[in-house]
């Protein structure tokens, strides 16, 4: 038994010091995994005990302030991610189908580093919208499909930040922070009643588009000539884009298509999924 635990320790080590890279050890939620796994738990048991547990017998919070003045945070924020990512890797020299990263101490891999840790940063932030959901008695809206992407993405990126910190990786955090300003944009519009809503299906498109687009890339990177990124970054990658399309897709059935067909035979089914706010 205690060679067992002495193993599992020295395996522990040998992942948060030796593997993991040194440059970004020192930034917030980073160099131990416990605070982080507890955010995570702790997210985890609000959304689905906790919160509607102190919400049963209260009446749901207006909250329309506080997230019209979050989704203006979200765009701003995503638009400066998605900003520093084309200026420092892709309207620079990152390559499109095989780029590596840059365990240099330079000033410009260091400020890549420090943006990918800004942007796993934004995931946890995100974490607020399935709050908001909870506090407001929106507990249908509280999805598999919407905490599965929102634990799954904030994994992900704390995993990015913790071991590849650049590189091939980068490009989903560009696409996918354009997406957000154009859903928080939408967020954002609709809550201020700017627009009634007639878009919010092609929010749905534009984020299939965004698995199906990630996809081809860790495709690319599967087939391409070894460029020093670690192709088993793929082997997770692809598996998961295909998963979230399957959702997501199952999701834009119900909600669009099942349902117009539906309405025109004069039927309003139930969409099970209820409204997704995720990315």
């Amino acid at each position: 038994m205690a060679t067992l635990i002495r193993r599992v320790y020295q395996g522990y080590r040998y992942l948060n010091e030796e593997w993991a890279d040194p440059r970004t050890q020192d930034f917030l939620l980073i160099g131990s995994p416990m605070l982080f796994v507890s955010i995570l738990i702790f997210y985890l048991y609000f959304v689905y005990k906790l919160g509607p547990s102190i919400m049963a017998t209260r009446k749901p919070f207006n909250l329309e302030k506080i997230m019209q003045l979050y989704n203006i945070l979200q765009i701003i924020l995503c638009s400066f991610v998605f900003y520093k990512a084309m200026t420092l890797t892709w309207l620079v020299d990152y390559n499109i189908y095989c780029q590596p990263v840059d365990f240099s101490y330079s000033p410009r891999a260091l400020e890549i580093a420090r943006m990918v840790w800004v942007y796993f940063m934004l995931k946890v932030l995100d974490f607020l919208e399935t709050i908001f959901f909870v506090l407001r008695k929106k507990q249908r809206q509280v999805s598999f499909l919407h905490v599965y992407h929102h634990t799954g993405m904030t994994f992900g990126t704390w995993v990015a930040v913790k071991f590849l910190p650049g590189g091939h990786i980068v490009f989903l955090g560009t696409v996918n922070s354009l997406v957000h300003v154009v859903m928080y944009s939408y967020y954002l519009v609709t809550s201020l009643r700017i627009s009634k809503p007639w878009w919010k299906k092609y929010i749905t498109q534009l984020q299939l588009t965004q698995f199906c687009v990630i996809l081809l890339h860790f495709v690319m990177l599967i087939w391409s000539e070894d460029c020093g990124f670690p192709k088993w970054v793929a082997t997770v990658m692809i598996p998961q884009n295909f998963f979230m399309i399957t959702l997501f897709g199952d999701f834009y059935y119900k909600a669009y298509i099942k349902k117009s067909k539906s309405n025109k035979n004069g039927v309003s089914p139930e969409v099970t999924n209820g409204k997704v706010k995720c990315q």
